[in-house]
């Protein structure tokens, strides 16, 4: 997850807190999450500090003099940067965490978004290349002998719908259905590569964003929960199966941090780091990332569910799964809280969701079975 700030105003309070009187209290609200990190961002030891300069280096390599400023807006998956200049240019510049992703990983990503604005008319920021035409460069790490990967991105106006707003989440949908259909139809270029975000990649042995075991806040009692959830999606998402009008490659991060509205009312989606091959009921689940548990939830799916059927058909099959997938996301962001111990939003929903992430399952559980 990156793009431009995950901040938003309903983190001035616990989000993902349990009802008064959840049974869930041998942990405190708002506690960090663990020390013990799979995304090298979150290691400390300075390491923001280094990549601040890196990211000066790599403002240079695209073109920009010097003086440009640099300034981090976002930390989560990787580090990105607002550029500007005294001549009012300005840009984005996302500077990579280590083996998140290969330069072919990446190239793909790219080339996903341009064929999704030119092909689709969906859009997605341009990637603005190098002199030398490079649209990906890297550069030694500070700290060792291993690479970074840099993209210099389009600066894209906008401002992010809040949270209860019905028709940015139609209008989500409706993108959501069209990016959907354009990769049915799509052909991607030779080469082209991008991890899978199914039960395996998020669960297995080798989760890509670490184990929800180790999340903030899960002891004794929320495992036993968690783990029923576990198993009860296995088995869902086994018997969904991975059809080709059900699982393809999708943007897996849709969240209203990355829905951007000009004051023309032009729509913009930004941060395709995480895209890859998943169900597209995944793309729903996304749009709610954080939030799961707010009472207007229900509402806000039907919104969004106006949108994409206005492109794209979506199957009483599908649709009663909505929530398996909503829970599918909601367990896999208690691994990724407790594997992102230094990203601010992590810091602040720390245990507080985990113990929210409880109640939902114990309703999904409780209501289907």
């Amino acid at each position: 997850m990156g793009g431009r700030r995950e901040g938003r105003g309903a983190l001035n309070r616990p989000v993902g807190a349990p009802p008064t009187g959840a049974g869930y209290g041998r942990v405190r609200e708002g506690e960090p999450a663990p020390a013990a990190s799979l995304h090298d961002l979150s290691a400390g030891g300075g390491v923001l500090e280094r990549i601040d300069g890196l990211a000066r280096r790599a403002v240079v390599r695209f073109g920009w003099s010097s003086s440009a400023q640099v300034e981090l807006l976002n930390l989560s998956e990787n580090a990105t940067y607002l550029v500007g200049d005294d001549e009012g240019r300005r840009a984005v510049l996302r500077v990579h965490r280590l083996g998140y992703h290969t330069r072919t990983e990446i190239e793909s990503e790219l080339a996903w978004m341009e064929a999704l604005r030119i092909d689709a008319g969906v859009r997605t920021p341009r990637v603005l290349a190098a002199p030398d035409g490079s649209r990906l460069i890297s550069l030694p790490d500070p700290s060792g002998d291993e690479e970074r990967f840099c993209v210099m991105l389009e600066f894209l106006a906008g401002r992010q719908p809040v949270e209860n707003d019905l028709g940015s989440l139609e209008r989500l949908g409706e993108i959501t259905a069209v990016m959907h259909g354009h990769t049915e139809a799509w052909a991607p270029p030779a080469g082209f590569r991008r991890f899978h975000w199914d039960y395996e990649a998020a669960f297995g042995a080798s989760a890509r964003w670490g184990r929800w075991q180790d999340g903030a806040g899960v002891g004794l009692e929320e495992a036993a929960v968690l783990t029923r959830l576990d198993e009860v999606l296995r088995s869902r998402l086994d018997a969904f199966g991975k059809a080709p009008e059900r699982y393809g490659l999708v943007h897996a991060d849709t969240r209203l941090a990355n829905l951007l509205v000009d004051d023309e009312g032009g729509v913009s989606l930004i941060d395709f780091d995480d895209c890859g091959f998943g169900w597209r009921l995944y793309d729903l689940a996304t749009a709610f990332s954080f939030f799961e548990h707010e009472p207007q939830v229900p509402e806000l799916i039907d919104a969004w569910l106006t949108g994409y059927r206005r492109v794209r058909p979506l199957g009483a099959a599908e649709e009663a799964q909505v929530w398996t997938f909503i829970l599918f996301r909601r367990l896999l962001l208690v691994a990724w809280i407790g594997s992102h111990g230094a990203v601010e939003v992590a810091r602040q929903l720390g245990s507080a969701y985990t113990l929210g992430t409880c109640e939902l399952a114990e309703g999904y559980l409780r209501r289907d079975g």
